[in-house]
């Protein structure tokens, strides 16, 4: 699957459509951030994103005060602003059937997206669209992959609270990994997991990683984490350390270019160890800012990878205890 991403990636082929399951899973965990807050979907065509549809459903239970979405794909050029959100249709139930119905009576809810010569309509970085993420409180939506740096800069350029969806591997851009190393954003919950993006109808499947069920075509992507600088009750749990260093030593050989040692696995991390420590980059699923300090990306005092007898491991990071 790894080849269909970059694939996307490189052809700018970014419509992947998030399941609500997910959605729900994650977002459950940030009740008390919503209430009486503005949420803006800037990459979500209305009728097809079900990030939209999930804060249609949970308008009144998340107490919101407004709902923003836009979208540069898909079929609705539109901005689309809901301010309250009722059964419309008296069937018991609240879903995008009776947004259809609230949007026939309030006509001025939905304007359409303009280009302004620089950026197509609707594109998150468009006049028109930043000029809706400045009423923003939370950003929550599936950014573009290949556009993922662009995004985050953007959202902290303008001091935004968000929660949105991306590859692993953007820990290891250099736009990214300094605002973890800083804890001006994180991982949340339901992180480096393989996710099922649905996408359209005409999107090419090729790999074993792709599927095809009456509800579409979908593609599993894996490593793909939540990234948020909301704060969530996971980032207090610290790791359980149960190794020893002492009398293991064989087991944690040094770098040859720095002043750390290689630990392979993150459950392997010795509770009785206090100097720096090269782990996986799974690490940041688990990681706790009063537990462990972020030291250094990948590279040693040369600036050259991490190595262990001339072998370079897979991507670290640098780590060292906060607390004997």
């Amino acid at each position: 699957m790894a080849s269909n991403l970059h694939k996307a990636k490189k052809e700018k082929n970014d419509e992947f459509y998030t399941q609500l399951p997910d959605i729900e899973r994650e977002l459950k965990n940030y009740k008390s951030h919503f209430k009486n807050k503005v949420v803006y979907c800037n990459c979500d065509d209305p009728m097809e994103s079900n990030f939209f549809k999930y804060f249609v459903m949970y308008f009144n239970v998340l107490g919101l005060k407004k709902l923003i979405t836009t979208s540069y794909e898909g079929t609705e050029q539109k901005v689309i602003t809901i301010t309250e959100v009722k059964d419309m249709n008296d069937d018991g139930g609240i879903d995008l059937d009776d947004v259809k119905i609230w949007l026939k009576k309030n006509p001025h809810a939905s304007v359409k997206l303009i280009g302004d010569g620089k950026y197509k309509a609707g594109d998150f970085r468009s006049e028109q669209c930043m000029e809706l993420l400045q009423i923003a409180d939370i950003v929550v939506t599936n950014p573009p992959f290949s556009l993922f740096r662009e995004f985050v800069a953007t959202l902290m350029a303008n001091k935004k609270k968000f929660l949105i969806v991306g590859n692993n591997n953007a820990i290891t851009y250099k736009e990214i990994f300094p605002l973890i190393r800083e804890n001006k954003i994180w991982l949340s919950y339901d992180s480096n997991k393989t996710w099922w993006f649905r996408v359209p109808d005409n999107y090419p499947l090729s790999g074993s990683l792709t599927k095809e069920t009456k509800e579409g075509k979908f593609i599993g992507v894996p490593a793909i984490s939540w990234f948020t600088n909301l704060s969530h009750s996971k980032r207090n749990d610290e790791i359980i350390l149960v190794e020893k260093y002492k009398g293991n030593e064989d087991k944690y050989p040094k770098y040859d270019n720095y002043n750390a040692i290689e630990v392979s696995k993150v459950i392997l991390i010795p509770k009785d160890y206090n100097g720096v420590m090269g782990v996986p980059i799974t690490f940041l699923d688990k990681y706790n800012p009063e537990q462990f300090e972020i030291v250094k990306f990948r590279k040693g005092d040369d600036e050259k990878d991490l190595s262990v007898n001339r072998k370079s491991p897979y991507f670290r990071i640098l780590i060292k205890r906060k607390k004997a």
